[in-house]
């Protein structure tokens, strides 16, 4: 009996741990997928309050500059998936029990949901609480738990940091207690943000602390390869295959984000097809290519009604050589935006050394220079070229 009630109970136990492991097993295996990309995880506070445009319009304009520069990091050898979150503060249309607060977008790796959302934000007078923005950031998103990764908030605005009822010093201990290192901006004066609390913030966060001419419109510089990159983006948005119930829905976005950079200057534009030729741009979410390149996807268990009309009636071997193609046909367009825009960039270098216009502290500037330190105690190494 004895032997009969220990198999019962080593069946039991045997069973409770094949059924609790494969939980286990699905995290590591997901570490072990993460562990192949370190992240830079930025989230950026905005303040829309009513001076605040010049700022929106600011960042909104470098994304695909910050992109850009971002996209030549590496860690030990390995480059790094970017993940940016938007959050909105000191609005007045935005509701008081929330603190005037709105998360705009939560971490993501989709860059245009984060062009989609800085492309949304107006402005509108309000209070500006930045300790409760600050821990709602840190409480709300989906931060890494790896030491490995850059985990920084990126807080902008021009009103005293001390202001509403949470206390920026709780706020950013909170923060520095789960390896967020929070940066601060002045949009202004630099004696004037040390003055209001955004130098001490800085200081009590071990992050960066920074002034911006906010107001200051970027110029985006008009290059002999603009119309070939231009022309080459098209090309490139032909080659995706959306996915999925969502896949639709996020190509049209592409196509919308697309519109709107190229509506403010074709050298924005430029930045932004660059961008899209870098890792650091993976929609493998919502296409096919991204996905099976990526390895998150196999085309051969993927259900019918999960692809796009045009595959469906196709054969497996049809299917896969479709696939193949536009796999090859990215890789190639990717090349050649790549080559352009290394001769644009030398251009547009020559062109502002020409000009000699004196430089302006912005959103690049300060998001870069702050993640570039900040990398290095994590092994990440920059590329100037």
């Amino acid at each position: 009996m004895k032997h009969k009630i220990f198999g019962i109970s080593l069946f039991i136990l045997t069973a409770a741990i094949v059924g609790f492991f494969p939980v286990l097993n699905k995290s590591a295996d997901a570490n072990i997928i993460l562990a192949k990309h370190p992240r830079i995880q930025l989230a950026i506070l905005l303040d829309t309050s009513s001076s605040m445009s010049g700022l929106i319009n600011q960042t909104r304009d470098q994304l695909w500059q910050v992109v850009n520069e971002f996209s030549r990091a590496k860690q030990n050898g390995r480059i790094p998936k970017l993940e940016v979150a938007v959050y909105e503060y000191g609005n007045n249309r935005l509701s008081e029990k929330t603190g005037y607060i709105r998360q705009v977008t939560a971490l993501t790796g989709e860059l245009d949901q984060v062009s989609e959302a800085l492309f949304s934000l107006t402005t509108n007078g309000g209070n500006e609480y930045c300790g409760y923005v600050i821990k709602t950031a840190v409480n709300d998103l989906m931060w890494s738990t790896s030491e490995g990764d850059i985990k920084a908030i990126f807080i902008a605005g021009n009103e005293p940091f001390s202001q509403g009822p949470v206390a920026y010093r709780d706020a950013i201990t909170f923060a520095k207690n789960r390896g967020i290192t929070v940066n601060t901006i002045h949009a202004g004066n630099l004696q004037q943000g040390a003055n209001t609390g955004w130098k001490d913030g800085a200081l009590l966060a071990g992050g960066e602390y920074m002034s911006i001419q906010h107001n200051h419109k970027i110029a985006h510089y008009n290059a002999p390869q603009d119309k070939q990159i231009v022309d080459l983006n098209e090309k490139l948005n032909k080659t995706y295959v959306p996915y999925g119930v969502k896949g639709n829905e996020k190509a049209k976005r592409q196509l919308i984000q697309d519109q709107k950079s190229k509506s403010i200057s074709q050298g924005l534009m430029a930045k932004r097809t660059l961008s899209k030729a870098t890792v650091m741009y993976d929609n493998s979410k919502w296409d096919l290519v991204d996905a099976m390149a990526g390895g998150s996807v196999n085309l051969e268990k993927l259900e019918n009604e999960a692809l796009p009309e045009e595959m469906r009636t196709m054969s497996k071997t049809r299917q896969k050589d479709f696939m193949q193609q536009k796999i090859k046909e990215r890789k190639e367009i990717k090349k050649q935006i790549n080559e352009l825009s290394r001769e644009r960039n030398k251009y547009v270098a020559e062109k502002r050394i020409a000009a000699a216009v004196p430089g302006v502290a912005t959103m690049n500037e300060a998001l870069t220079s702050a993640i570039r330190k900040q990398g290095e105690s994590k092994k990440y190494v920059f590329e100037t070229k």
